[in-house]
């Protein structure tokens, strides 16, 4: 099956949903390569990018997913194939 490159970044505004992510990152760990959070305290916010080799299903899925969480917002970019 073929795999993307992909880069999810995640901005959290509420501490709601952050179980819910970290339940949903954790299920999709085999596909993640790298993750990188970056606390904003001064806007009250954190910052998480997540890359991943998934299959292009797999990278919409779990992106649609989080979309969903309250006071989560994502948006998703993949590298050019080679």
């Amino acid at each position: 099956m073929d795999t993307r490159i992909a880069l999810i970044g995640i901005v959290v505004n509420s501490n709601e949903a952050i179980d819910d992510l970290n339940h949903l990152l954790s299920q999709y760990s085999a596909y993640i390569i790298g993750r990188m959070g970056i606390p904003y305290r001064e806007k009250g916010i954190s910052i998480i990018s997540i890359t991943l080799d998934a299959p292009s299903d797999v990278i919409s899925a779990l992106s649609g997913k989080l979309g969903m969480l309250p006071g989560i917002s994502t948006k998703t970019i993949y590298a050019k194939p080679k």
